[in-house]
């Protein structure tokens, strides 16, 4: 199924489907999805599941509208589902003050599960920046994800870009207030 046939942002806004993506398992059968339909069977495969529990997990994305059913075909007497991404994109709600961050927690877990021997740009940078630069900053990183995401081909290996711009909490907010 071509991507432009798709919504560009899917907006969470329940809590089924804020649960949905909250699961790690979920959150890799959705990048399993993220290029090109799959079946129940090659899902598995990937993720490295059980077909009884890819079934279950892609269940849910689905009642949540994460995910659909692109194409059917029969194959020995049973209907076999491909199914694929509801949009291009996925917008979480924001996590409020002091929720936790289900996209940064899922893209940490994601580098640690990486193999320690294959190439890998890690960076922390703190900057001072104006409000200017800030939002300038923001823009670009968006552009050159949107750039990326443009050129992806899905006979090629998998790559994840993950970028968080923000300003963190002052010692004062990180420490509870307490001097």
């Amino acid at each position: 199924m071509p991507t432009d046939d798709l919504p560009e942002t899917f907006h969470v806004t329940t809590d089924e489907q804020l649960r949905a993506v909250s699961s790690l398992t979920r959150h890799r059968i959705m990048a399993v999805l993220r290029f090109e339909p799959a079946t129940i069977t090659q899902i598995a495969a990937r993720v490295g599941l059980a077909k009884g529990s890819s079934s279950y997990h892609v269940r849910l994305l689905e009642r949540a509208g994460l995910v659909k059913v692109v194409r059917t075909r029969k194959v020995r007497g049973v209907t076999e589902r491909y199914y694929a991404m509801a949009a291009r994109s996925i917008a979480l709600p924001d996590p409020g003050e002091g929720g936790p961050d289900v996209l940064m927690r899922h893209a940490v877990a994601d580098l640690e599960a990486a193999p320690a021997d294959t190439e890998r740009h890690v960076r922390m940078a703190h900057l001072r920046l104006t409000d200017e630069q800030f939002a300038q900053l923001g823009a670009r990183l968006q552009a050159l994800a949107d750039e990326y995401r443009e050129l992806s081909d899905p006979s090629l290996p998998d790559a994840s870009l993950v970028f968080a711009l923000f300003h963190p909490a002052s010692r004062e907010q990180a420490e509870g207030g307490a001097e």
